[in-house]
C-alpha cells in the first residue's frame, strides 16, 4: 500500500473477511462478539474486529480501516488496541494458540510466559453446510484472522482438524490427513475431467476440424500434418512452468527438467541440420519465424537502419518488409528499419541476380535476405555471400519454406554460405508452430576476432521481444527433430519433391501456366490471368469442392491482396501417404474447379458464391474429392474415429 505502512500484517483470513458486508452493531452474549478484551483498555463502543484494522502511515497518523466504508478513518482513543506479548528471540515467530473444546468462549487467557494478550472470539456467517461454529483464538502481538470449521478457499473446502494445535517447532510430519480425499476430489472435479465433458460445445467444433482435414486435400505450401508424438509434447503438463531465461540461467526455479528439454531441442536441431556446435548456435524459443526474424533485426540493427530481401510481389515474405503501393508500411520490420526489395525478372520470374546486386551496391543494406514464402526454385546462396561480403552486410537467410528440405539434404544448404538463419518449425520439417534462429558462433577470422551474435540475439528473444519460452512447444519440437534425423524422414523428403514434379507436369498437361515453368523443391505458382479468373474466387471454389490452396501474388500483380495466382504445396498430402499418380489425380481436381470457377464468374460475375450451395458440379467434385481423401490414414489420430 503505496505510502501505508500496515501494523500488523494483513493475513489471507482478514483479507476475506474484510470483503464481507458486516453491519456494525453492539455484542451481546448470544450475539456474534462474544468477548473483546485488551490489556489496561477496553472499547467502550466494541465492533467486529474482522471490520476494522489499525494502520499507521509514514508520517505517524493513525487510521482505522473500516470493511464496511473501503476507507480510512483516525483512530481514536477508544478505537486503539493495545496488545502486549513477551518479547520474541531473534528467528522465533509468533503463532496463535487454538483453546480446547471445553475452554470458555468468553473471559482472558494468560501467555506461557505470563504476558497478557487480547482474545478475541467471533462467528463467521453460515458455510454451505449450515455450520455456525466459532473458534477463539489469541493473540502473541500480531492480529490473526480466525477462520471457520468450514472455510472455503479457492472452491476447496479447508476444514480446521479438531486436533490441530499449531504452535511453534511444530512437528509437520503430523499434519492431520482426514481431509484429504475432500481436496483430492475438488481438484480432480475441475482439473482432470475431459474437455468432451468440460465444454462440448468446444470439443464438437474441434472434432469438425478434425474430420474436414481427413475429408479434404490439403494443398497450402505452409502447412503440414505432424505426429501423435508432437501433439502429445504440445498438450502436455509442460505447458504449466515458467522458464524466462536460457538452460542453467533461468529467472525461475523449478527448471531442472525444463533445462534438460531445452538443451536437448538445441543439440538435436544442430544435429537435424548437420551443424558443428562449435561453429553454430541456436536459439528454439521464437514463437513464429516472423518473430525470429524480428529478434535478429533488434539485436543486430539500430533503428532506421537498412534491410533488403526479396519483394513480396515477387514471392518474398511479409516480415522481410513490405509497402503498400500508397506507401502503408505492413510489417514491424518496414515501420522501425528501412526495407527496399528486389524482384524477380519480369519474363522468367528467376531472381534478377544481377539486378539484385546493382540495388544493393546502391543502397548498401546492412542485413542482406535470402529466401521467400513462394519462391519455387533454389537459392544461389553464394552469389548472395559475393554482394553481402562487398557491402559488408550481414547475409541472413529465411529458410522457412525449405528446412525440411535442407535437414534432410534434398537442396542447397545455407548454412554453407549465411550469417544467420531463421526458420518455422512446421512447415516441411513438420513440427510444431514456432521458430528457430541460427547464428555462427566463434571466430570469425584472426583479423575480425569472435562473432558476436550469440549474445545479441538471445537477449533480444528475450526478454526484449518476447516471454517466456513455451516449454510444450520445445519438447514438441525435439521430438519433431528426432524424427527429421531419421532415414525415413529423409525418404519423406525426397517423395514430397516428386509429388510437387508430379503436380506440376500434371497442371502442365492440362494447359496451366506455372511460374518459372516448374518447382525445384515442394511448392509451385500456378498463374490464372491467362483464364481471366478471379484467384480469391477460385481459392472459394476450391474449398466448396473441400481442396484447400491459397491466392498468392504473381510478378505483375499491384497488390498482394488481389493478387493473380495460387500457391500450391505437397507436405501435407504426401504425409498422408500420397504418391505421383495421386498428385495427378490431384491436378485433375484442381483443373476441375478451375473451370468450375470460370463458368460462375461468368454466369454471375458479382455475387457467384451464392451460386455454390445448388451448383450440381461443385458438389459431384466435392464428393469425389472426399471419396479419395477419406481413403488415406492422418497422423496424429485415427480416422476410424472420425468416422464413428
Amino acid at each position: 500500500m503505496d505510502g501505508l505502512e500496515m501494523k500488523p500484517s494483513l493475513s489471507l483470513g482478514l483479507v476475506q473477511m474484510m470483503q464481507q458486508s458486516v453491519q456494525r452493531q453492539r455484542m451481546s452474549e448470544g450475539g456474534q462478539l462474544i468477548s473483546l478484551q485488551s490489556s489496561g483498555s477496553s472499547l467502550s463502543d466494541p465492533i467486529q474486529v474482522e471490520t476494522a484494522m489499525q494502520i499507521t502511515s509514514r508520517d505517524g497518523t493513525q487510521l482505522l480501516l473500516h470493511n464496511n466504508t473501503g476507507g480510512f478513518s483516525p483512530v481514536t482513543s477508544t478505537q486503539r488496541l493495545k496488545r502486549k506479548g513477551p518479547p520474541l528471540e531473534s528467528g522465533q515467530f509468533r503463532t496463535p494458540t487454538y483453546p480446547s473444546s471445553n475452554q470458555s468462549m468468553a473471559g482472558r487467557n494468560s501467555s506461557p510466559s505470563g504476558g497478557q494478550q487480547s482474545q478475541v472470539t467471533y462467528q463467521q456467517p453460515s458455510s454451505r453446510a449450515g455450520s455456525q461454529l466459532a473458534v477463539n483464538q489469541t493473540a502473541h502481538g500480531a492480529f490473526r484472522a480466525i477462520i471457520t470449521a468450514e472455510q472455503h478457499q479457492n472452491g476447496i473446502p479447508r476444514p480446521l482438524p479438531s486436533n490441530m494445535t499449531p504452535r511453534v517447532g511444530a512437528n509437520l510430519n503430523s499434519y492431520p490427513a482426514q481431509d484429504h480425499g475432500a481436496r483430492k476430489r475438488a481438484v480432480h472435479d475441475w482439473g482432470n475431467r475431459p474437455l468432451a465433458e468440460v465444454d462440448p460445445d468446444l470439443w464438437e467444433i474441434m472434432e469438425k476440424e478434425k474430420s474436414r482435414q481427413w475429408r479434404g486435400i490439403e494443398l497450402i505450401a505452409s502447412e503440414n500434418f505432424t505426429s501423435l508424438a508432437v501433439f502429445e509434447a504440445l498438450g502436455s503438463h509442460l505447458t504449466n512452468k515458467y522458464s524466462e531465461g536460457l538452460p542453467g540461467n533461468r529467472y525461475y526455479k523449478g527448471n531442472e527438467y525444463i533445462d534438460q528439454i531445452e538443451s536437448l531441442c538445441i543439440s538435436r536441431a544442430l544435429a537435424a541440420f548437420h551443424l558443428d556446435p562449435e561453429k553454430w548456435g541456436v536459439n528454439v524459443q521464437p514463437y513464429s519465424c516472423s518473430s525470429a526474424n524480428f529478434a535478429v533485426y533488434t539485436a543486430l540493427l539500430q533503428p532506421n537502419d537498412r534491410i533488403m530481401g526479396l519483394d513480396v510481389l515477387s514471392g518474398g515474405h511479409v516480415s522481410h518488409g513490405y509497402h503498400t503501393q500508397s506507401g502503408k508500411k505492413i510489417p514491424a520490420a518496414s515501420i522501425y528499419f528501412q526495407t527496399l526489395p528486389f524482384k524477380v525478372h519480369p519474363e522468367t520470374g528467376l531472381i534478377d541476380y544481377e539486378k539484385m546486386e546493382e540495388i544493393a551496391l546502391l543502397y548498401r543494406p546492412k542485413i542482406l535476405i535470402c529466401g521467400g514464402s513462394s519462391y519455387p526454385r533454389e537459392w544461389n546462396y553464394a552469389r548472395f555471400r559475393q554482394v553481402a561480403d562487398k557491402i559488408n552486410a550481414v547475409l541472413m537467410c529465411d529458410m522457412a519454406h525449405v528446412s525440411g528440405l535442407v535437414a534432410a539434404q534434398e537442396c542447397l544448404s545455407p548454412f554453407d554460405y549465411c550469417d544467420v538463419v531463421t526458420t518455422t518449425t512446421h512447415k516441411s520439417l513438420r513440427g510444431p508452430r514456432g521458430g528457430m534462429v541460427f547464428f555462427r558462433k566463434g571466430l570469425k577470422s584472426a583479423k575480425e576476432g569472435q562473432y558476436t551474435f550469440e549474445k545479441e540475439i538471445n537477449i533480444a528473444v528475450h526478454p526484449t521481444i518476447q516471454g517466456g519460452p513455451h516449454n510444450n512447444h520445445i519438447a514438441a519440437l525435439a521430438a519433431a527433430l528426432k524424427q527429421a534425423c531419421s532415414a525415413e524422414y529423409k525418404e519423406y523428403i525426397q517423395q514430397v519433391k516428386k509429388n510437387a514434379q508430379a503436380l506440376a507436369e500434371g497442371l502442365k498437361r492440362r494447359g496451366c501456366k506455372l511460374v518459372t515453368d516448374g518447382t525445384d523443391n515442394h511448392l509451385m505458382l500456378w498463374d490464372l490471368r491467362p483464364f481471366g479468373i478471379s484467384s480469391s474466387l477460385f481459392e472459394e471454389v476450391c474449398e466448396a469442392c473441400h481442396i484447400t490452396v491459397n491466392k498468392n501474388a504473381v510478378y505483375g500483380d499491384s497488390s498482394s491482396f488481389q493478387p493473380g495466382g495460387i500457391r500450391i504445396g505437397t507436405p501435407a498430402m504426401t504425409s498422408r501417404g500420397c504418391n505421383e499418380g495421386d498428385f495427378d489425380l490431384i491436378a485433375e481436381f484442381l483443373h476441375r474447379a478451375m473451370q468450375l470457377t470460370a463458368a460462375l464468374q461468368k454466369e454471375n460475375s458479382k455475387q457467384p458464391q451464392r451460386l455454390f450451395g445448388s451448383n450440381s458440379e461443385i458438389q459431384a467434385l466435392r464428393a469425389k474429392v472426399e471419396d479419395f481423401a477419406t481413403a488415406f490414414e492422418m497422423p496424429g489420430f485415427e480416422s476410424s474415429a472420425v468416422r464413428q
